[in-house]
């Protein structure tokens, strides 16, 4: 059974994000996306806890689905956490992910944190003093199944590698607890490929999740897992996502990284971006008003790789780049994700098959069947990966272009011409 995992989203309690994130919201989204396993996201946050605790019953060891049966979704207990604290010569920012197998383990993981004095009622993802070991010590505690991996691990102002206040190891970060670590969290800025140049990564999963802040953007990235039916479960989930074999952890599913708003170095005040290489030249400056540039994750992954772009580890999980598909309807019809257009034909699709099915399976006439045959031209070029993207940076997402101007015309000049649209 092909089981599609997006293991860290946000709730309505999260500073930013959609006040619709909701557990029934979630489990229909999953549905509509294609996605069997979805994490709860904000189990720290007493108010969210609440609702999981109400809406959510397990069916499967350390698996839930909604009460009222709802969706076929399987939710897991997970979270997201902000330490903030001195260690070494400045102040470190870190985000880590936590997944817990059930209700009794969170609820003694969240007494840990409180007896640190962290304010857990003040959002969804906690700030807290908290350093990176002793948060694996407090979840361990909790729970030997318990796990904690770092997320968003390149993004510069909270990644455990961030070029603004992270470290250039795990080891640095989490000491003598780095041992509990056994997997990271890409995020949208990066991809597998890009982690492969850096040797001290090997030993770990590279894991990939949506992040989402809003119900349309779940499932952005996420893993593929290959698990019998009738063994899943939390543990089953951990035990594949750490096997690091290319069996049962069939690859993740990517952003094209350069779309991700930390990919390049850049000032998003200037609208100015640029390569690693250029940002040498300029000596981290920006040319247009003289402030320090952002470093990007392009330029931090190249500062601690140790090989060439394009080495593949023995064993490495592969992976897939993709654009969600109502990015790719807007740009085949050239007009805003949030359009009418787009949102009636994305529903019109999302009614006849999941997305992860139309992106991934599909054939070309099976899509035009369900659409129209541009878009079915635009998801077969985003898997083939002919598209074009212009690099996000400083906070700015990239803008994807699947066509030129003039390959558009032409393309709905031609099925104009055969009747077709």
């Amino acid at each position: 059974m092909r089981v599609i995992a997006d293991l860290q989203i946000h709730s309505k309690y999260s500073r930013a994000c959609s006040q619709d994130l909701i557990p029934k919201n979630i489990g229909h989204w999953a549905d509509k996306k294609g996605i069997q396993v979805i994490g709860t996201g904000d189990f720290t946050h007493p108010k969210w806890l609440m609702e999981l605790k109400e809406t959510l019953e397990e069916v499967k060891p350390g698996l839930y689905q909604l009460r009222d049966k709802s969706s076929a979704a399987y939710f897991m207990l997970t979270s997201e956490v902000s330490s903030i604290y001195k260690q070494g010569d400045k102040v470190r920012r870190v985000h880590n992910m936590i997944f817990a197998p059930n209700f009794d383990a969170v609820d003694r993981i969240i007494s840990g944190l409180e007896k640190t004095g962290a304010n857990l009622k003040a959002d969804g993802r906690p700030i807290m003093g908290v350093h990176c070991d002793d948060l694996v010590k407090i979840v361990k505690e909790a729970s030997s199944a318990a796990e904690v991996i770092p997320a968003h691990a390149w993004t510069p102002h909270f990644g455990v590698f961030g070029s603004l206040s992270g470290f250039n190891s795990i080891e640095e970060a989490f000491g003598d607890q780095a041992k509990y670590i056994k997997a990271i969290e890409t995020g949208l800025s990066s991809d597998p490929k890009m982690n492969w140049q850096i040797s001290g990564l090997d030993k770990y999963s590279l894991t990939s999740n949506s992040d989402a802040h809003s119900l349309r953007k779940i499932g952005r990235e996420a893993n593929v897992f290959e698990i019998d039916e009738k063994q899943l479960s939390y543990a089953e989930i951990i035990r594949t996502l750490y096997s690091k074999d290319p069996k049962r952890f069939l690859y993740t599913i990517e952003f094209f990284p350069e779309e991700g708003k930390y990919h390049l170095d850049g000032h998003r005040d200037c609208k100015f971006s640029c390569l690693p290489s250029q940002t040498k030249k300029l000596n981290g400056i920006c040319p247009v008003c003289g402030k320090k540039l952002l470093v990007g994750v392009l330029n931090r992954v190249d500062e601690l790789a140790d090989r060439e772009f394009g080495f593949e580890p023995p064993r490495a999980i592969t992976f897939k780049n993709l654009i969600p598909l109502e990015e790719i309807i807007a740009d085949t019809f050239d007009v805003g994700t949030q359009s009418k257009k787009v949102v009636a034909m994305y529903e019109q699709m999302a009614a006849q098959a999941p997305e992860f099915e139309i992106l991934l399976d599909l054939k070309k006439d099976q899509i035009a069947k369900i659409s129209s045959p541009e878009i079915a031209q635009s998801v077969l070029r985003v898997r083939e990966g002919k598209i074009n993207i212009e690099g996000g940076y400083d906070g700015v997402f990239g803008k994807v272009h699947i066509y030129t101007d003039e390959e558009r015309e032409k393309l709905f000049k031609k099925t104009k011409q055969m009747g077709l649209f």
